[in-house]
């Protein structure tokens, strides 16, 4: 069985994101919220945001919404912050594959890969 994790790091502070809300999305014929998370001390979700039987090949979104998380740093921020939702659509294509979207955050850049 296929699985979909993620990870954050937020490279300014030099620390895993904790806290960070994330949605997933399934791009079909119209865009459907599957499920909400949260990222906890380690910067990962508790769990595999998406595996056993809902898991399947075709197209995904994860939307990481950094403001709210770069808000709750403390940092000293411009009004308005340059980064808010990050978008990440990547298409699953193995239905027994681990797909692992990390994201590398900072208040002003952004990467991500397709990692294990």
């Amino acid at each position: 069985m296929g699985r979909l994790t993620t990870h954050v790091l937020d490279t300014a502070l030099g620390k895993p994101a904790r806290g960070l809300k994330i949605e997933l999305w399934a791009h079909g014929a119209a865009p459907e919220l599957i499920s909400t998370h949260e990222t906890n001390e380690d910067g990962r979700v508790d769990s595999p945001i998406l595996d056993g039987a809902a898991f399947a090949t075709g197209r995904y979104e994860l939307r990481f919404f950094a403001g709210d998380y770069l808000r709750k740093t403390c940092q000293s921020l411009p009004d308005p912050l340059f980064l808010d939702i990050i978008p990440i659509r990547f298409g699953i294509a193995e239905a027994d594959g681990h797909y692992h979207v990390p994201l590398l955050l900072s208040p002003f850049s952004y990467s991500t890969y397709r990692g294990s």
